[in-house]
């Protein structure tokens, strides 16, 4: 009956661009984007889940990096259409950058549910720590909008994750439709409960104007975060812009520095006075059509 309802739900909660924006081709032993160009850098992978589906992952790797950042996207793109977003953020960050459709997105196969994306994110973080040697120490995940799931399920099981990031994040699927009280066990993307098993340092950025995903979202997933960094929440901005801010960048520069001199015994105690800062003076969608 649970897997009945997140089935259901999920229906109002995927929306993978119909048709996909790349296809992949193989080159001898090589995976390629085709219709995307191609840099030296970039990997393209094809995993098998735990749940029978084969999913695309894009690894960037910089030369001078310092960690590697896990990105999962919202539900209404695909990597065709994040990767101008991701080529900026891994220059502009110095970070490896690593991405992946959901299962039936892009080249992806199966279907989007709330589980597939749960296994699709934990066949990624397999393929980080065996084919680039990635160690929980240097890894930071990123979760976008809907992305934010699985994200924090990941994050919740990694106990000397270096951070995470909530970007335009959901307290829980029904949750974006009415300012529930309690949590119900048809709920999807529970992750009012899940931020606070999670032990390393959260930024969450929010736009103050977004109409998707109201802001109370992130203000109150940065209050129950255990480790506090000083949250960005962008004046005006809304559900699918806040790249376009140029705080949006400068706070993450800020916020890689501070993992950078992150001392490796640091503990939640003295957490959030250690990453707390003074402030300084592609879209997605969220479509719930009940």
């Amino acid at each position: 009956m649970g897997s009945l309802v997140s089935n259901v739900a999920a229906k109002f909660a995927f929306f993978p661009p119909q048709p996909p924006t790349y296809n992949i081709q193989r080159e001898g032993a090589k995976i390629t984007f085709a219709r995307i160009r191609s840099e030296k850098n970039i990997h393209v992978h094809l995993l098998d889940t735990k749940r029978g589906n084969r999913i695309v992952a894009m690894y960037w790797r910089h030369p001078y990096a310092r960690f590697t950042v896990l990105y999962s996207h919202g539900n209404a793109a695909d990597l065709g259409q994040m990767y101008d977003l991701f080529v900026q953020l891994r220059k502009h960050l110095r970070i490896n950058l690593m991405a992946y459709d959901y299962s039936g997105y892009g080249a992806s196969t199966g279907k989007a549910t709330e589980y597939n994306t749960y296994s699709d994110i934990e066949a990624v973080y397999q393929c980080l720590t065996t084919e680039y040697g990635v160690k929980q120490e240097d890894l930071i995940l990123y979760g976008q909008s809907v992305g934010s799931g699985p994200t924090l399920h990941l994050a919740a099981r990694l106990p000397r994750l270096r951070a995470v990031v909530l970007h335009s994040a959901i307290l829980s699927g029904l949750r974006v439709l009415y300012p529930l009280k309690i949590t119900f066990w048809f709920d999807i993307y529970k992750n009012i409960d899940k931020i606070r098993h999670v032990k390393c340092p959260a930024l969450v950025i929010h736009g103050t104007a977004d109409d998707v995903v109201d802001w109370s979202h992130g203000k109150r997933l940065w209050e129950l975060s255990k480790e506090k960094y000083d949250p960005l929440w962008v004046k005006g901005g809304g559900h699918c812009n806040l790249e376009l801010y140029p705080e949006y960048i400068q706070h993450m520069r800020r916020f890689i520095k501070a993992m950078e001199n992150q001392e490796a015994g640091n503990n939640t105690e003295n957490g959030q006075q250690r990453y707390q800062q003074t402030k300084c003076t592609m879209c997605l969608k969220f479509r719930w059509n009940m």
